[in-house]
């Protein structure tokens, strides 16, 4: 990943789950600043938010090849589900369990209702 490639990268997550720049702030354990320069270009993630920010492109990765379309993507994440305790799976992501959501998807591929 390069610093050209971000601001793309972030549109594109955003999108795709349906959230704000704010809530991928939190779920990268990043400032909304942080966001904001990285898509402007002017710095690149460090470690930790570098490692969480691939992560969190792999599970986008993942849910388009669960889901038939975007939407289906954001309905499923932000549908509250007995799995996650009545909350939405959006929830785990903001709180970096992208884990959780990862075995939420597992357990649909074996034909679990999630």
């Amino acid at each position: 990943m390069t610093i050209a490639q971000l601001a793309p990268l972030i549109d594109q997550l955003t999108n795709e789950l349906g959230i704000t720049r704010g809530e991928l702030a939190l779920a990268l354990d990043a400032s909304e600043r942080s966001i904001a320069r990285w898509q402007a270009g002017e710095t690149f993630p460090q470690h930790e938010s570098r490692a969480r920010l691939e992560a969190l492109l792999g599970l986008s990765e993942r849910l388009r090849g669960a889901f038939t379309d975007e939407a289906a993507v954001v309905v499923w994440l932000h549908t509250p589900s007995g799995y996650f305790g009545g909350l939405a799976p959006v929830d785990a992501v903001f709180r970096g369990r992208f884990d959780a959501v990862e075995a939420a998807l597992d357990a649909l591929d074996a034909g679990i209702f999630v």
